[in-house]
């Protein structure tokens, strides 16, 4: 990944105002502080040095090893429907090259991101941490199991599709809390479940293509 040097003048905040505009906004996305963070992450960094120019496009883009990094509204829209507050306890299951964790990061208060991807999970890290993120922890392994020993989270975020919601994510969800996962096989849907006291209800939020979870979930 794309070393972040903080003293380089940043070249593409237009960019970013394109995309937000353009991307997100012209798609219904609200929230201001969702749309400030997307205008303020520098998602350029996230991307493998071959596609920086393409690191703004509509569209999801390959980070190596079989996986992704989502596109720009998906990644809003996902953060918008968690509606995380300043204190909210985030779990993302599905670190990837970091990108979303970075927008996590801004809203909430702490996340824990799981990747099990071997190969992504230290330049994750290391950029998050170059970038100046201190309230991400970091896990390599399965995320199917969740992260038991710091549950109930305020907020679940899984990035990458199981075929049947995993009943551990659920479980660690706090009462009140939201999760957005992709849920299929060849046809996803994009499902956000809200814990209550009285139980879990579901809503389809939209279709989507996700790479699949791998691990206990397959």
């Amino acid at each position: 990944m794309t070393s972040f040097n903080p003293n380089e003048k940043d070249r593409y905040v237009s960019q970013r105002e394109k995309m937000v505009d353009k991307q997100i906004k012209a798609r219904g996305v609200k929230d201001k502080a969702v749309l400030a963070v997307m205008r303020k992450v520098p998602r350029h960094l996230f991307v493998p040095p071959e596609m920086v120019n393409s690191a703004y496009d509509d569209s999801p883009l390959p980070i190596g090893h079989g996986q992704t990094i989502s596109q720009p509204y998906i990644v809003a829209l996902m953060t918008e429907v968690l509606k995380l507050k300043r204190d909210s306890k985030v779990l993302e299951i599905g670190t990837g090259s970091g990108y979303q964790t970075a927008i996590l990061a801004e809203l909430a208060a702490t996340i824990y991101t799981i990747e099990i991807v071997e190969p992504l999970v230290n330049p994750a890290q290391e950029l998050l941490k170059s970038l100046g993120y201190q309230n991400i922890l970091f896990r390599y392994g399965d995320g199917y199991d969740g992260w038991s020993e710091e549950a109930p989270f305020d907020a679940i975020m899984v990035t990458a599709a199981p075929k049947r919601i995993p009943e551990p994510l659920v479980e660690q969800l706090a009462v009140n809390g939201r999760m957005v996962v992709p849920v299929g096989d060849y046809h996803q849907d994009l499902v956000l479940l809200i814990k209550t006291e009285h139980g879990v209800h579901e809503k389809d939020i939209t279709a989507v293509r996700f790479v699949p979870m791998t691990g206990k979930a397959e």
